[in-house]
């Protein structure tokens, strides 16, 4: 995946020309039609999703939990507890996504471990919003 497109992405902010590259390297980009199902509850997790471009919905059942948009991630909270999904997404719009296998998103947060803390402060973002 081209770095330059990563930066659209404000997890990655910050990151060095060399760091967005080696990202880019394990990074795939995908585009989806509106109303495919990225994500579904209790599934098992296998890839990591940053919104390039288009909005998604996250949902609980029928309870409406969140919209994301082109900067936002998701999937990861399978990934790092290694649980089935916590919630459903699903494309509210075309969309261009980036996407990385388990493997790779571990290889990520390993070589740029900035990049954990932030996933899981996102993470306990979520999970604090969620409870309200």
């Amino acid at each position: 995946m081209d770095a330059a497109k990563l930066t659209q992405i404000a997890l990655f902010e910050g990151l060095s020309d060399a760091q967005l590259k080696q990202i880019g390297g394990w990074a795939d980009e995908i585009d989806v039609d509106t109303g495919y199902h990225l994500i579904r509850r209790d599934g098992f997790g296998y890839e990591f999703f940053a919104i390039i471009d288009g909005t998604a919905e996250v949902m609980d059942g029928e309870r409406h939990l969140a919209d994301l948009s082109a900067g936002d991630f998701f999937g990861e909270m399978a990934l790092l507890d290694e649980e089935r999904r916590s919630a459903s997404v699903r494309a509210t719009s075309p969309m261009r996504l980036m996407v990385m296998t388990r493997q790779e998103f571990h290889s990520m947060i390993a070589a740029v471990p900035a990049l954990d803390e932030r996933i899981r402060a996102k993470v306990a973002e979520r999970l604090d919003n969620s409870a309200r």
